[in-house]
């Protein structure tokens, strides 16, 4: 993975802590709504940063 690559791998891993952090801050104050919401948001954020790099689209080329 390259440099440019890493970095944003990284941005989408710090968003999906910030999400998941504040998460838990609607939850201890019993908003559970906005606290899914966030949940969903911080899995989105780490789906994103699984997906970042080099994509191989074919790996076996028909003939």
């Amino acid at each position: 993975m390259n440099d440019a690559s890493r970095t944003k791998s990284e941005a989408y891993k710090e968003a999906a802590v910030d999400f998941f952090n504040s998460a838990s801050e609607h939850a201890e104050a019993g908003d559970l709504q906005a606290s899914a919401a966030l949940i969903l948001k911080a899995l989105d954020q780490e789906r994103r940063a699984r997906g970042v790099g080099p994509q191989v689209l074919q790996l076996i080329k028909p003939r």
